[in-house]
């Protein structure tokens, strides 16, 4: 009996629920339209655009839009007055042009200097004349002790550019003290060496078939824009022994110097420092024999200028 009751209250109730059901459906309001979206607050940054794929996409229904073809005012065309005023004759005969012939000298060392063994000058000294490539060069160092004038020599030498930082030498040098005039040929190179170390080595081929060599190295060292440290080692070998000129086989003379400088300008600076000379082998016994000293360490003072 239960059981027929509950059949009859499903068959009953399921009509209206499906009638109801269908009223539902068909009183419910459309789906409304998917909004516009306002690309210009979106967060892009946050996006993962790897993942969407922009060639199913109406950009154009997005509010993108497309940049307009023509400008909004018209360029104007260009006249010949415009032309010309962009470009101008040119009076090449008004133009300064560098010259094709430099010069320049130094006195890298103008100095008094107070010895163990005395008072002195000292002077070290190097111009040229000419082109980038092409130059003569003219180099001059000597020292004077007691009122005399101990040593001097004069080197004149064609220069001839290799690369940007180096120079050969050919040419002639002629010492004048000590002993007698002496005539020399020279052949050298100098120039800038890596780590910015200015760097000469001269070989000479005497009277008589001596040859000598002399080399030197100097660096600045920028302690300021203006204060200046400059050290220097500078030695002279020979091939034989000359003891009517003082000079030994094998290594003659070493100088080492430490030179503080201030640049006024780049054209006067005036220094001070420290040298110390000492002689070697043969060269040494030479002097010995004559009553000179084998080395000596001097304060020096001067002036670095140049034209």
């Amino acid at each position: 009996m239960k059981m027929l009751t509950v059949a009859l209250l499903s068959a009953i109730a399921g009509p209206a629920w499906a009638q109801s059901h269908a009223h539902a459906h068909t009183d419910a309001a459309p789906a409304a339209a998917p909004a516009a979206v306002d690309h210009s607050k979106m967060d892009h940054s946050k996006m993962d655009h790897s993942t969407m794929d922009h060639s199913t996409m109406d950009h154009a229904a997005m509010g993108h839009g497309t940049a307009p073809v023509a400008p909004r005012e018209p360029i104007p065309e260009v006249t010949d007055a415009d032309r010309a005023a962009a470009f101008p004759p040119i009076n090449h005969d008004a133009m300064e042009h560098a010259p094709n012939v430099h010069s320049l000298l130094l006195i890298n060392r103008l100095e008094h200097w107070d010895g163990q063994h005395g008072t002195g000058q000292a002077w070290e000294a190097s111009g040229w004349v000419g082109s980038n490539i092409n130059r003569l060069w003219v180099r001059s160092e000597g020292e004077r002790s007691g009122g005399r004038t101990e040593s001097s020599d004069l080197e004149v030498l064609y220069g001839r550019s290799v690369s940007p930082w180096w120079d050969v030498l050919v040419g002639v040098k002629q010492d004048f003290r000590p002993a007698d005039s002496r005539t020399w040929a020279a052949f050298g190179i100098q120039g800038l060496a890596p780590y910015k170390f200015e760097t000469s080595a001269t070989a000479y081929v005497g009277e008589g078939g001596q040859l000598a060599a002399t080399m030197e190295v100097e660096y600045e060292l920028l302690l300021t824009n203006r204060l200046i440290l400059q050290p220097l080692v500078e030695a002279t070998l020979a091939a034989r022994d000359e003891p009517e000129h003082g000079m030994g086989a094998g290594l003659n003379k070493v100088e080492a110097g430490l030179r503080l400088r201030y640049e006024f300008s780049r054209r006067f600076a005036p220094y001070i420092g420290v040298s110390h000379e000492r002689l070697f082998g043969d060269t040494a016994d030479y002097h010995q024999a004559a009553g000179e000293h084998t080395r000596d360490t001097r304060w020096v003072a001067g002036v670095r200028v140049w034209f």
